[in-house]
């Protein structure tokens, strides 16, 4: 899917986020995190005690498999994630022994047993911080419980001061079929004032090992907007993101999630707006980004990647996140949804591990979505990747989005940002730069206050 170049709005839409401020911008899933609750953990337990046909009317539900690896080298400023850099040799060791744990216990379960993931994703946190002997524990071990025989997709996400070649071969034997590196920028002076652990040569030398290996698919992650960027140095960033020519490359928009060090020194010293580029700023950069590579090429397939061959490069994983496929979900912090229900880890390594070596599922939070709201989840989400085939949600869920989002269809038309479209409801490219602000129109209205984590 190619989206058209930005062009300007000539219909009034609501005023634009200027600065960047402190909260989380992009959405992730639905209902917003902060409505699932401890609570209801038993309506989790429940489900995975099920048949999966006996809960959901799809019996053929696509499993996947994601695994969080806490561990870095260094804690990014503007991380969000549950990570660690304190941890010795023993507590890793020990943290592989209860994910193990943690998957034998689902494996067990009827909702699970019996069943092959299709995809597997290594996310963290940083994978690659695991030494090959550690990789090969652990993968072989999950095979072990859940074959891989079925598996289409296994994404690796890789810090690249991490990777040398012996470990490369090694992530690489272990099965992974689309390495995901998280480059960033390719200015030190940018690297080092995030907070980032590698440096620009340590980024040349894995890239070119990584090529020399074979996979089959290689990612490369940038930021748009971080801490003293310049117009500058993002277009020399971008340029040298094409010179490289990946299969695929996800760029961010820089935001700033309370629990990050870019908030805790906002906070410290009294100060609202965060010191990274405006949005508009960061969009346009973007969207810069996004015609240098389809001047040689590439197609945008959504609001954050563009990819060399559209026919050759998937991304499994996403796909699956979007249609509702059941993906099981280990590790500390780390969410999923099975059987119909949305679920979360605890928080914190310690409660984690304990609850896991006592025999017990580590789970704190869950959410039972109704159907009203599974159907918004899947459209939202599906929207993000710039458009939406109304006959296969209507095949699928009953209803034409086109009559159950009436008004927010009509609300995004007049502002501007939706394509003519019959079956396809698409979004323009200016409407893709900023899908996630607008997907808020389609949210129920109690889910639209307080903050989405």
């Amino acid at each position: 899917m190619t989206t058209p170049a930005a062009t300007p709005s000539t219909n009034a839409a609501p005023p634009l986020r200027h600065d960047t401020t402190a909260g989380n911008y992009f959405v992730a899933n639905y209902p917003p995190f902060a409505f699932w609750k401890p609570e209801f953990v038993p309506q989790f337990e429940a489900a995975l005690a099920s048949e999966p046909s006996t809960l959901d009317p799809r019996p053929s539900t696509t499993l996947g498999l994601y695994t969080h690896i806490p561990f870095c080298r260094k804690r990014c400023h503007f991380c969000y994630f549950k990570v660690y850099t304190d941890k010795d040799s023993s507590e890793v060791r020990g943290y592989l022994d209860a994910l193990l744990k943690e998957l034998a216990v689902y494996a067990s379960k009827p909702a699970v047993a019996g069943r092959k993931p299709k995809f597997v994703y290594f996310g963290g946190g940083t994978p690659s911080y695991l030494s090959p002997d550690q990789l090969k524990f652990l993968t072989d071990g999950m095979k072990r419980l859940l074959p891989w025989d079925e598996v289409e997709e296994v994404t690796f996400e890789a810090e690249p001061g991490t990777l040398t070649d012996h470990k490369l071969q090694a992530i690489r034997d272990m099965g992974v079929t689309r390495l995901s590196l998280g480059i960033e920028h390719f200015d030190d002076h940018i690297l080092e004032i995030n907070g980032r652990a590698h440096r620009s040569k340590e980024v040349a030398r894995a890239y070119a090992f990584a090529r020399d290996i074979g996979f089959p698919q290689i990612n490369i992650d940038l930021i748009a907007g971080m801490v003293e960027e310049t117009e500058e140095k993002w277009r020399e960033t971008v340029a040298k993101a094409v010179a490289l020519q990946p299969d695929s490359v996800t760029i961010y928009q820089m935001e700033v999630p309370y629990n990050t060090g870019i908030y805790q020194q906002m906070k410290a010293g009294g100060k609202l707006v965060a010191p990274v580029a405006d949005w508009e700023t960061k969009r346009a950069w973007v969207d810069f980004a996004y015609q240098e590579f389809e001047k040689v090429g590439y197609t945008v397939t959504s609001g954050t990647t563009v990819v060399r061959d559209p026919a050759k490069v998937k991304f499994t994983y996403r796909q699956g996140l979007f249609t509702g496929a059941d993906i099981l979900s280990i590790g500390v912090a780390s969410f999923g949804h099975l059987s119909g229900v949305h679920y979360q880890n605890h928080h914190e390594f310690q409660p984690y591990v304990d609850a896991v070596n006592a025999g017990k599922l580590p789970v704190y939070r869950a959410y039972t979505p109704p159907a009203d709201e599974r159907y918004i989840r899947e459209f939202i989400l599906q929207l993000k990747l710039g458009a939406v085939s109304a006959t296969q949600f209507k095949a699928k869920f009953g209803t034409d989005p086109r009559e159950q989002f009436a008004k927010p269809l009509a609300t995004l038309k007049e502002w501007g940002f939706l394509t003519n479209g019959g079956d396809q409801i698409g979004v323009t490219r200016e409407g893709l730069l900023q899908i996630d602000r607008l997907l808020h129109e389609f949210f129920k209205p109690e889910h639209n206050t307080g903050r989405y984590a």
